[in-house]
């Protein structure tokens, strides 16, 4: 998916109803330009592999797309209970697309907790699809519906298609031998295939997915499929569905490629092999499992072939600690987390600030403080992520805009660290991580060369004419030191949190030495390479610009487009680098009257600009744990064009 502002669209109203047909004993066919769908139900009713498999479909089919999984922090909350709903939406379509969609055209709801969590999201119009099994009397008590909403008229403004989901996966069930309990599973297939069938999704890809998941269990792969095909039967049959639709492949969207889904995190653990094997370093992750950078280290684990060792440490600490050992061995090494755990990682953050050494500390950032919201997403470790250690201690900071963006971000973040021997944060997201996009996979001729060359030998003259090795003498472009590895003969050095003299390493506690080393790390990350940030502004008459980071990416440029076909002049422009800022940012503010900043907390990029460019940046902020919605941030934008 190409990255470039210029060549995405958005388009600002919802699906668009094209020209119908009607072949010859088949039902109507309706083609749509694009569909919202949200699968949601109890976190028991596999929403989250319904949502996957429908995705998978429609990226094989040739659809663009974009993924929002959105699933509570408890493993098994309450059944039947708000706190316990899952969803997952799907935006998919026949053209360049950037976000999950702000509201659904249509909504599966498996019980009625499902129904009342979400319909505050759904537009009138939109078809709603319940399993009227679920809607018991306890069940729908169990969320405060003193009636049933499906009698009580509450949803005449939609088109409702009750359908007894449960009782219909039990029975196209019956000749397997399994427990009711058990056929009841599989109603989240049976729910696919009815959507698949609306939507004309391939089915073959599903069904081998179902073999190959259960192919120890044979009967329960066969019982699945039997109800994934009983759902699209269903749709096939029924009165009640007489339109089926049709999204055609995004054609002319993509440059030409091979593509594939995927997630952020997937894409990060992908850029962090390529950027080991670009470097021909061995990869070491040490890592704390956690929400929801977890992933990461389950994804890396699967693959030793490359040169990838995993060890999932007792602690943060733990962690942290064993991928700066090997760093310091000679390995790329990477540590992931989210905000909690890079808090606890701080302090070996500045040991790898004062041994300068290539570290990649990747934060999945997610709703705090604390423990806070494990599984909602934020954009607050941001100040963190630039302060949050004691003394002077500059890190640099990346920060990915898409989920395939992600694969790119840990190459840039690596070449960094490997180049100016020195820790990098990378700010990825929930939204990010669990979202997902096509992604086109890359040439490996397109990928940078990563290769480092370690100190062999003697690098510095004494004034007697000995010849030592200083661990601490600088390149002179990069003010990186030398990467000596343990072993190696005549290059021994002492390491250590303790203040080191120029130069030599030796422990320094000269006041004007310290001064020294503090200025030269601060001039190593502000002498950075960054590319200069680009700026979308096609008329050139904006006299607004909105400035985001990270994931906000896909929603602001929405907006945009939205503002520009409303007859807008508006200016947009994205950091990937946050430390150090790219070095036209400052003559790119000042070229506009207002910059808006939008960001997932109450102003840290803000505060950041403020600070350095003295511009009077206005923050649009949200904290709700879910990413920004277009149509929303689109009227916000206006009024700062307006005010």
């Amino acid at each position: 998916m190409t990255s470039q502002v210029s060549s995405r669209a958005e388009h600002a109203d919802g699906a668009v109803v094209g020209e119908q047909r009607k072949p010859a004993g088949a039902k109507d066919v309706r083609r749509l330009d694009r569909v919202i769908i949200r699968f949601a139900g109890d976190s028991g009713d596999g929403m989250q592999l319904t949502g996957d498999r429908f995705t998978s479909e429609t990226a094989s089919f040739g659809n663009d797309l974009s993924t929002l999984p959105n699933f509570p922090a408890e493993i098994r909350a309450p059944a039947g209970t708000l706190p316990g709903v899952s969803s997952f939406q799907l935006h998919f379509a026949d053209h360049d697309i950037l976000t999950p969609g702000d509201a659904p055209n249509v909504l599966v709801a498996m019980n009625p907790a499902a129904l009342k969590a979400n319909i505050g999201d759904v537009p009138r119009g939109a078809e709603i699809i319940v399993n009227t099994d679920e809607f018991t009397k306890r069940a729908m008590s169990k969320v405060g519906y003193a009636a049933s909403p499906l009698e009580d008229g509450s949803l005449d403004g939609y088109s409702v298609h009750p359908v007894p989901l449960t009782t219909m996966t039990v029975e196209a069930l019956k000749e397997f031998s399994l427990s009711r309990k058990e056929a009841e599973r599989s109603k989240n297939m049976f729910a696919l295939g009815l959507l698949s069938w609306m939507y004309h999704r391939p089915t073959e890809g599903t069904e081998k997915f179902l073999q190959t998941k259960f192919a120890r269990k044979p009967d329960i792969a066969a019982a699945n499929i039997a109800a994934f095909r009983a759902g699209w039967n269903f749709g096939e049959t029924t009165e009640d569905f007489a339109v089926s639709y049709e999204v055609a492949p995004a054609a002319h969207t993509f440059p030409t490629g091979t593509y594939r889904n995927i997630s952020g995190n997937l894409a990060l653990s992908y850029g962090l092999i390529a950027a080991s094997r670009q470097a021909d370093l061995p990869l070491y992750l040490g890592s704390y499992p956690i929400t929801p950078a977890s992933d990461i280290l389950h994804e890396l684990s699967k693959h030793k072939n490359f040169g990838v060792r995993t060890f999932q440490a007792e602690d943060e600490i733990a962690g942290i600690g064993a991928a700066l050992g090997a760093a310091f061995g000679g390995s790329l090494g990477v540590t992931t987390t989210s905000g909690p755990g890079v808090a606890l990682k701080s302090e070996t953050v500045g040991l790898a600030v004062s041994l300068e050494l290539p570290l990649l500390v990747i934060d999945i950032q997610r709703g705090g403080p604390s423990t806070g919201l494990p599984t909602k997403t934020e954009q607050a470790d941001l100040l963190q992520a630039m302060y949050g250690r004691n003394g002077e201690a500059p890190v640099p900071v990346v920060a990915p805009r898409t989920p395939a963006d992600c694969f790119d971000a840990a190459i840039e973040a690596a070449r960094i660290a490997l180049t100016y021997r020195t820790p990098v944060l990378l700010l990825s997201d929930g939204y990010l991580a669990n979202g997902s996009e096509p992604w086109r996979i890359p040439d490996t001729d397109e990928l940078p060369d990563l290769r480092v060359q370690f100190a062999q030998g003697p690098n510095h003259t004494l004034d007697d004419g000995t010849e030592v090795f200083w661990p601490y003498k600088r390149d002179p472009q990069t003010l990186a030191r030398p990467w000596a590895i343990p072993g190696t003969p005549g290059l021994e050095h002492r390491i250590g949190g303790i203040e080191k003299q120029d130069g030599s390493g030796n422990i320094s506690y000269d006041p004007a030495n310290h001064e020294f080393m503090v200025r030269t790390r601060q001039a190593k990350i502000d002498g950075i390479d960054v590319p200069d940030i680009e700026v979308d502004d096609p008329s050139g008459e904006a006299t607004t610009l909105v400035l985001g980071w990270g994931s906000t990416y896909g929603p602001i440029t929405a907006a945009v487009r939205r503002l520009r076909t409303a007859g807008e002049n508006i200016a947009q422009a994205h950091l990937r680098h946050l430390n150090p800022f790219p070095r036209n940012l400052g003559t790119v503010l000042k070229r506009y009257d207002k910059v808006v900043i939008p960001e997932m907390n109450l102003g840290q990029l803000a505060t950041l600009i403020r600070a350095k460019y003295l511009v009077d940046a206005h923050s649009h902020n949200q904290v709700n744990g879910m990413p920004f919605k277009a149509e929303q941030l689109a009227t916000a934008l206006k009024e700062a064009i307006d005010g």
